[in-house]
């Protein structure tokens, strides 16, 4: 075929990535050739070849390592859960029960309360702790994946599919442990087919009309509340009953104030490896000050607050004082009683949350143009979820106008 060394020597000007095919046997390659000038004279050129089934196997061995990254056994042991609260202690002696069962456990808790750390520890605590331990976002998977990733795929099952298929989370985690978070997320359909491998211990994959029998232990985790959401037809009762057998409230770090001075100790520690710092802890006036916060972010956002305090410390500074602390984030703008919420004199909460809900996110959108990813982001919601909530409150913008 053409030679690229003599194109080289022709230009005097490399080139890199041509593909060619080379050798009897038409071996596919790329090719990068470069020419030798010495004191600006041209005495020849240099090519490196490389075996484009060489790159496929890396690209192969790299999609292992990501799938053992993925499937590494947990992390974390209810040793590294810290908490002396009451609330906190009852959760933990569920959790420490509830991993000694083969039952599906149901996680409850606000975002940032460590949800993922009771998963790790409830897998490490079970008899299961030798086997995979799967984590799962359902809300950071966009939904025409979801089904693919979860149950698998057979060959040919859509356009772009895998030759020979491809194993999905549950086959991955058979006789280990399955993390599904933000399971209130999950659509309807995905739902019928979760329901049938808690019930049938089995799952079919896309595309497929073999039942695959698997044995995994379902750990699910929401920050929603589910019962609205079955009220509402967003989520199948009949799931509803089978995720809800063994359910664990994790409490919101404002109702366990007392375990701040602990968990900033830990997280100092923590940022400390991170950073290369020798920050010793925090003085009585910033503990007070953290104590006396409301934490909507919970302890994530409390290790957000110690970040933050940490990088604008000065080298030689060993102790966090309230001066290096973070304001507490308050609304920007104050609403005036009555103004965007006439009084009743009789009203469920349930409806007041839903309408101060539909305000919140109508002035969030106007502040994004009504851009929905950076709406979703600003929420601290997905956007399917935000899709969901600007239907439901008839929030588009055609129909604001």
């Amino acid at each position: 075929g053409e030679s690229m060394h003599l194109k080289v020597l022709e230009t005097r000007r490399p080139v890199r990535g041509v593909r060619m095919k080379v050798g009897p046997n038409k071996k596919e390659v790329i090719v990068n050739v470069a020419p030798i000038i010495v004191d600006g004279i041209l005495k020849g050129s240099v090519g490196v070849i490389h075996d484009v089934s060489e790159i496929q196997s890396l690209t192969n061995e790299l999609n292992r390592a990501r799938q053992i990254i993925r499937t590494l056994e947990a992390k974390y042991t209810f040793a590294d859960i810290i908490g002396s609260s009451e609330q906190m202690l009852v959760a933990l002696e569920q959790a420490k029960l509830g991993a000694k069962t083969p039952a599906t456990i149901l996680l409850r808790g606000e975002s940032g309360t460590g949800k993922e750390l009771f998963a790790h520890a409830i897998h490490n605590e079970s008899n299961r702790k030798y086997n995979k331990f799967v984590r799962v976002n359902c809300a950071a998977i966009s939904e025409s994946l979801l089904e693919s990733e979860l149950f698998g795929y057979e060959e040919g099952a859509f356009s772009g599919a895998r030759r020979g298929g491809k194993k999905g989370f549950f086959e991955e985690a058979n006789n280990g442990s399955i993390f599904l978070d933000e399971i209130g997320e999950l659509s309807q359909n995905t739902q019928a087919k979760l329901l049938r491998v808690l019930q049938e211990k089995e799952i079919v994959r896309v595309g497929g009309t073999k039942p695959i029998p698997v044995n995994v232990r379902v750990i699910a985790a929401t920050n929603v509340n589910i019962e609205k959401a079955l009220a509402e037809g967003r989520f199948r009762e009949d799931l509803y009953y089978r995720i809800n057998r063994y359910p664990i409230s994790i409490p919101p770090l404002r109702q366990r104030k007392e375990d701040i001075e602990a968990l900033s100790r830990h997280l100092i520690g923590k940022i400390n490896q991170e950073y290369g710092r020798n920050v010793k802890g925090l003085t009585n006036n910033a503990l007070k000050s953290l104590k006396a916060r409301k934490w909507p972010g919970n302890v994530r956002e409390l290790e957000n607050v110690l970040e933050r305090a940490m990088i604008f410390l000065k080298p030689q500074m060993e102790w966090i004082d309230l001066e290096h602390l973070p304001e507490a984030d308050l609304p920007k703008k104050k609403v005036e009683a009555g103004a965007a919420f006439p009084e009743v004199e009789v009203e469920k909460l349930s409806d007041a949350v839903e309408r101060f809900e539909a305000h919140v996110i109508k002035e969030t959108l106007e502040k994004h143009q009504y851009n929905r990813t950076k709406t979703a982001k600003a929420l601290g919601i997905s956007i399917r979820n935000l899709y969901y909530k600007m239907d439901k409150y008839n929030l588009a913008k055609d129909s604001m106008q």
